[in-house]
């Protein structure tokens, strides 16, 4: 289950967020079983960060299966990228860390 923002006090079930969001029902109880277990805290000691971690999903979008590159520079430039996108990603998970979900509320 789930609260959502414009009604927080009421909660819903994962058929609901499914419904609302078009999402395939699965991957809805996927997502919420992980923050269940990830976030079963008050609100106040809850970071965004910690939401984050939790749905175990990365900003970088890779394709982990494809092979390198062959060419070497092709390879340098790929390098390159995801390591500048993995101190974004730090720094976004670093600058969550200092908000609260009760923050977010309002409270």
């Amino acid at each position: 289950m789930a609260r959502w923002v414009g009604n927080p006090d009421r909660l819903r079930i994962s058929l609901d967020i499914t419904n609302h969001a078009g999402a395939n029902p699965a991957a809805v109880r996927r997502v919420l079983g992980r923050l269940r277990i990830a976030l079963a805290r008050q609100p106040e000691s809850i970071i965004l960060a910690d939401v984050y971690l939790a749905l175990d999903e990365s900003l970088i979008a890779t394709d982990g299966d494809q092979q390198a590159s062959t060419y070497s520079v092709d390879y340098a430039l790929q390098r390159c990228v995801l390591s500048v996108m993995d101190e974004i990603e730090q720094s976004l998970i670093q600058h969550r860390g200092k908000t609260t979900l009760s923050e977010v509320r309002g409270n």
